[in-house]
């Protein structure tokens, strides 16, 4: 130490020089070589100076070596308290912030607020004229209803992947279809006849007019089953036939369940009872089917089975034929993602809509405000910005060493401007960023500012107390390195001193520096660290003296 003061004395009257008179000439007399030698030994003799007080903190100690070649820095490993910090700076933002903007052009209006100005959740904040606003709503929300009207559409043909009658019948004039066959939409593949009643249509006089009603019952002759059967009149038509005779006729549709027995073409005579007299109709006529319809594919694809078989009876839901309609898959998925992105186009159109005619959309702070009546706004302007900053938040990072002790709720100290705050953790990311080799994790702080202390979108300084130990073995940072080991591995360690290598002692295939006779390394496994210290939680045995580095006299020119 003697030492060091009697360098620091050497280098009193370099740093004190008297500054050179003022009469002295504007041109500075050049430095002869050996001064700028001088003066580099100087600067050398400095850093070193540096380095020894830094080492000296940190409980090292020198050695000269007997040739008075280097010196030997030791330390001795004791209990103590050591602490890690996490310091920074980050911006701080409002917690909850909503920025209103508007997509199409327009006029400014009215404008009921100022910047800085406290506002209220749906307080009005200014009118814009807008017609082309109006006008996107419509053209999206015409296309959400395109869409929508496509998929029903679609879903209802997809249906038809299982071909099935939607009422009870009978098949005819069926279509042979084979597994593997393509069929296309709207192929018709059997006409479908409904026989399980029959219809009836009758003719009477206008002499009755008034006297057959919709729901009436009827005596129906069927001369070649020689039977009589009870039918219902379902309909009566105010028609004007005339007959060659001149007689005036209406009509009446007639109703007969069909028990199996009823064919079409059947002739047959439909008769009712008015007051006592029985009504007979101008003529008689022939059964037909109660309705007639064709079976039709609905999607196209692949037939994977059918059952068409002509005059098979049939009931709703019977599945008739199985397609494989993968095309038809396809169309009403992409139809689907149509229909999603028509809808968001909806939403943007008509928040935008909203936004001429603009309320306050959260309690807060307007912050941006860049309207004023008469204003010509183009389009995609943004407008003003709403901010809650009675709780604000700063975006910050840890390192890799001290990640794993930082947790939310663990307080933290802030400054702004000399302006004190306290803030706790409220988000710690698992996923990193490297830099330089150092890995870091961001991490998310918040603060209550009802107060208004913290200034928003501006820096603020923090530091979190990451990890404390009252009373732990620790050793200078200098003394603990990493070492690459046979196996390509690596491990951390300290170099004790011994007269004998121990036991713990690992044999290291090379040797990265100078390391003085009679230290030896031994794996350790370290803790927290602090600017001098480093935490040792195994390896060595307090009072143990370890290696820190070596100091040779080169540095001290």
């Amino acid at each position: 130490m003697a030492e060091i003061m009697e360098e620091k004395k050497e280098l009193t009257p370099a740093e004190t020089a008297a500054p050179a008179s003022p009469e002295t000439p504007a041109k500075k007399p050049e430095k002869s070589t050996a001064d700028k030698k001088k003066r580099r030994r100087t600067i050398r003799r400095i850093v070193a100076l540096v380095v020894v007080a830094a080492l000296i903190a940190g409980g090292v100690k020198f050695f000269k070596k007997k040739d008075g070649s280097s010196e030997v820095g030791m330390a001795t490993v004791s209990y103590g308290a050591i602490s890690s910090e996490v310091d920074g700076s980050g911006l701080v933002k409002a917690k909850n912030s909503e920025t209103i903007s508007l997509t199409t052009a327009g006029t400014v209006m009215d404008v009921f607020v100022e910047e800085g100005q406290k506002v209220e959740q749906g307080d009005p904040l200014f009118t814009i004229d807008s017609p082309n606003a109006a006008t996107e709503v419509q053209k999206a929300r015409d296309e959400v209803e395109g869409y929508q009207k496509q998929i029903n559409t679609l879903q209802k043909d997809i249906a038809g992947l299982n071909l099935s009658p939607s009422y009870a019948g009978k098949l005819m004039d069926v279509v042979t279809l084979n597994p593997g066959d393509e069929i296309s939409k709207g192929t018709k593949v059997a006409v479908l006849a409904d026989d399980t009643r029959m219809r009836l249509e009758q003719y009477y006089s206008y002499a009755y007019a008034g006297e057959l009603k919709a729901g009436q019952k009827v005596q129906v002759s069927i001369p070649a089953l020689m039977t009589t059967v009870e039918g219902t009149v379902e309909a009566v038509h105010m028609v004007s036939r005339i007959t060659p005779e001149g007689s005036k006729l209406f009509s009446a549709e007639i109703v007969i369940p069909n028990e199996g027995v009823l064919a079409k073409d059947m002739v047959a005579t439909a008769t009712t009872i008015v007051n006592g007299d029985t009504v007979y109709p101008y003529e008689a006529a022939k059964l037909q089917y109660y309705r007639v319809g064709d079976l039709n594919s609905t999607v196209s694809g692949t037939v994977i089975s059918s059952n068409l078989v002509d005059y098979l009876a049939v009931t709703p839901g019977q599945v008739l034929v199985r397609i494989d309609g993968e095309d038809s898959e396809t169309e009403i998925f992409t139809a689907q993602q149509n229909l999603e992105e028509a809808q968001k186009k909806l939403e943007a159109a008509q928040k935008n809509l909203d936004n001429c005619n603009a309320v306050a959309p959260i309690s807060g702070q307007v912050i941006g405000l860049s309207v004023t009546p008469g204003q010509e706004l183009q389009a995609n302007s943004t407008l003003v910005t709403v901010s809650d900053t009675s709780t604000v938040t700063v975006s910050a990072t840890v390192d890799e060493r001290n990640i794993s002790y930082i947790k939310t709720g663990m307080s933290v100290n802030l400054d702004q401007w000399g302006t004190s705050a306290f803030g706790t953790v409220e988000t710690v990311s698992l996923s990193s960023t490297v830099n330089n080799g150092v890995a870091s994790y961001p991490i998310t702080i918040s603060a209550d500012n009802t107060e208004g202390n913290l200034q928003v979108n501006s820096y603020v300084n923090y530091k979190i107390m990451a990890s404390q130990n009252d009373n732990c073995l620790m050793v200078p940072i200098q003394a603990v390195r990493t070492v690459g080991l046979e196996d390509g591995s690596s491990a951390t360690v300290v170099y004790v001193q011994a007269d004998s290598r121990p036991d713990n002692a690992l044999e290291l295939p090379y040797q990265d520096e100078e390391i003085p006779s009679g230290f030896y390394p031994v794996q350790v496994e370290i803790g927290i660290q602090d600017t001098y210290n480093v935490e040792i939680k195994s390896g060595v045995n307090d009072g143990d003296t370890v290696f820190t580095q070596m100091i040779t006299d080169q540095a001290w020119g």
